[in-house]
């Protein structure tokens, strides 16, 4: 059997179509025809179909709320993921083994644990008798009520998120020779400017990568806002959960969900746009 026919790269291909196909397409397929369905609480779902679910949440300020909050914590973890990861990927691309092998590992160590058990330690560490608050009394600052706010969340997830952000930075220095940047320093050129020609262009599709991921694991997380958050404290993901099996509402629940979906889509297509025509300008 030949595989140079045209069709060769399809036939190779259909198992992870078909596998792509059956595990998002059509789940998000259904959970499309489901937001449409009209809602009783009496009788419960509907044979009958309506844009009142997506006109209730686009016009409520309870939802603009949601939304405006998950948008802006998603945006400060994604920006303190880039300040603290794209140094931390630096570093480990001018590391000499073993100490890259043991930087790597501390890098992922993270990812070996479940999220939900560490949002419990941070939980732990964030609460009136945790850690934190200890060392400030100790420190004569007084104690700090952190859990179940906005900045407990953006700390948590940016813990949890940080890998995400240093692998693929690391990954595209990897294609960054040294000797180029020695020979910038050898010619003259400034620390600032061999940072700012040389390595941050090679950077930028790694931290385009990384932002990416980041904002979007931040926007559409559940565990570490539902329990550090609190129940007052409402994030997308959580009112989803709480729309289906608090409320039972399905469908009201499937269309914030398909909302939230779109929202993510166009916020980081529109990113990724602008970075990469600030890349494909930096390389002139």
């Amino acid at each position: 059997m030949s595989f140079h026919k045209p069709s060769a790269p399809w036939l190779l291909s259909t198992p992870a179509l078909l596998i792509f196909v059956m595990m998002l397409l059509v789940p998000l397929g259904l959970t499309f025809i489901l937001s449409f369905n009209a809602f009783d609480h009496a009788t419960g779902i509907k044979n009958e179909y309506s844009f009142e679910h997506y006109v209730h949440v686009l016009t409520d300020e309870y939802y603009y709320g949601i939304f405006w909050r998950t948008l802006w914590i998603s945006l400060v973890t994604t920006a303190i993921c880039l300040l603290i990861g794209a140094p931390q990927a630096y570093i480990l691309s001018r590391m000499k083994s073993p100490w890259k092998s043991i930087f790597l590992l501390i890098i992922l160590a993270p990812l070996l644990v479940s999220v939900v058990v560490r949002a419990f330690g941070w939980s732990i560490l964030l609460g009136p008798q945790g850690l934190v608050n200890v060392m400030t009394n100790m420190l004569g600052m007084g104690s700090f009520k952190i859990l179940y706010t906005e900045t407990a969340i953006i700390i948590a997830l940016v813990h949890i998120m940080m890998p995400f952000m240093v692998i693929p930075i690391w990954t595209s220095l990897q294609k960054l020779d040294p000797a180029v940047q020695d020979a910038a320093l050898s010619l003259s050129a400034s620390p600032f400017t061999t940072l700012r020609r040389v390595i941050f262009p090679q950077e930028l599709p790694g931290m385009l990568s990384g932002s990416l991921i980041v904002f979007g694991l931040s926007a559409s997380s559940f565990a570490i806002p539902g329990l550090l958050g609190g129940r007052r404290l409402k994030m997308a993901a959580t009112i989803v959960y709480d729309e289906y099996l608090h409320e039972l509402n399905w469908p009201l629940g499937a269309a914030i969900a398909i909302i939230l979906l779109v929202a993510n889509l166009v916020i980081m297509l529109s990113y990724n746009r602008v970075i990469e025509r600030r890349y494909r300008k930096a390389l002139g």
